[in-house]
């Protein structure tokens, strides 16, 4: 669930500025972004017969969060994940990492910010068969030049850190799904990334895997607190693991919000159809749907950001009104058994 909850726009520092990103595809492709620019149409595009995969993308990463990209396939959700990471160029718009233009950065310049500033993993591993897991998880020190000595050491410590060690010297097909994605996951944090990429990581993995393989990804985090792009079609592994997501449809991000935010105030149908089956009670947290503070409350208080699931049986036994205290201990509203009834039921918020 969300690691940032009690964080404020000011105290929040910008990795990665998105601005009015399109990618366009086909023989006309700039000739057209060229001559239309941000005024670019459906109409215009399907005339000249240019493809967008991204269309007037905006949006930041800060510093510290999980921020995650989803959508259907052909979403556009890929598209941006290689665009940051200088991967492919965007035809219109301005994508700046760590203050960093790609679009004017000079090749040293990106292939410096790809080596020390990003570290990337990928749905299917691409770990190297000749090598072993020890080595595979160093090579990307061994392209920086480190000395063997020093990659082979580091690359052990992450081992270490994803549950590997004893299996240096291993070969990736002597290995399970989910121990090859966390050699992938060890191997893209050895150059110690400011922003770690992930581009559907899990979706490869059977469901008892991929569950495994998504709390040892909240380990991490917990741990590193890296700052994060994850790229998912699946709402319910979104939900799991962000911060904030952006949802994107036809190219076009649809709504920006944290987990709660877009279950409780979806911006369209598409929304809502994306968010309609997960249980509110996992998402909705207690100061969504705190009344006013009352006189004479008794009980010991509820967090205001704990889950409304993980307080229900409290609030439902207790027969009155509880206290609802911010992170201070200040009693700041009052919870009843049936606004959290309504979240149980999916009913959304009891007035």
């Amino acid at each position: 669930m969300p690691k940032n909850q009690n964080s404020t726009s000011a105290d929040r520092q910008t990795l990665i500025e998105c601005r009015s990103v399109w990618k366009l595809y086909g023989e006309k492709a700039k000739k057209v972004a060229g001559k239309h620019g941000q005024d670019l149409t459906s109409d215009i595009l399907k005339e000249e017969g240019v493809i967008s995969a991204a269309r007037n993308v905006s949006f930041d990463v800060n510093k510290g969060e999980i921020f995650v990209i989803m959508g259907l396939s052909g979403s556009g959700k890929s598209t941006m994940l290689r665009c940051m990471t200088g991967l492919a160029e965007p035809t219109l718009g301005s994508l700046k990492v760590k203050g960093t233009d790609l679009a004017t950065a000079s090749r040293d310049e990106l292939t410096t910010i790809r080596r020390h500033t990003m570290g990337m993993v990928f749905q299917d591993f691409a770990l190297l068969p000749h090598l072993s897991v020890l080595d595979n998880i160093a090579f990307p020190l061994r392209v920086q030049g480190a000395r063997k000595n020093e990659r082979l050491a580091r690359a052990r410590e992450m081992m270490a850190l994803v549950g590997l060690s004893g299996r240096e010297n291993y070969w990736p097909h002597e290995l399970s799904g989910g121990q090859q994605q966390r050699v992938g996951i060890a191997r893209s944090l050895t150059t110690e990334p400011d922003i770690w990429f992930l581009d559907e990581p899990f979706s490869a993995l059977d469901p008892l895997i991929r569950m495994e393989m998504q709390n040892e990804f909240l380990r991490l985090q917990n741990l590193l607190h890296k700052s994060i792009v994850f790229v998912t079609h699946d709402f319910d592994e979104a939900v799991r693991l962000a911060d904030r997501i952006a949802i994107m449809e036809g190219g076009r991000v649809v709504q920006i919000g944290t987990p709660e935010e877009l279950i409780m105030q979806p911006a369209n149908e598409y929304v809502a159809e994306f968010t309609e089956k997960i249980p509110r009670s996992k998402v909705v947290r207690v100061r969504t749907i705190m009344g006013k503070v009352q006189a004479g409350l008794a009980g010991a208080p509820v967090n205001a950001d704990a889950l409304v699931g993980d307080v229900a049986g409290k609030v439902l036994d207790s027969g009155d009104p509880l206290p609802v205290a911010d992170e201070t201990g200040q009693i700041i509203g009052a919870i009843e058994a049936r606004q959290v009834a309504a979240v149980l039921m999916n009913l959304g918020i009891a007035a």
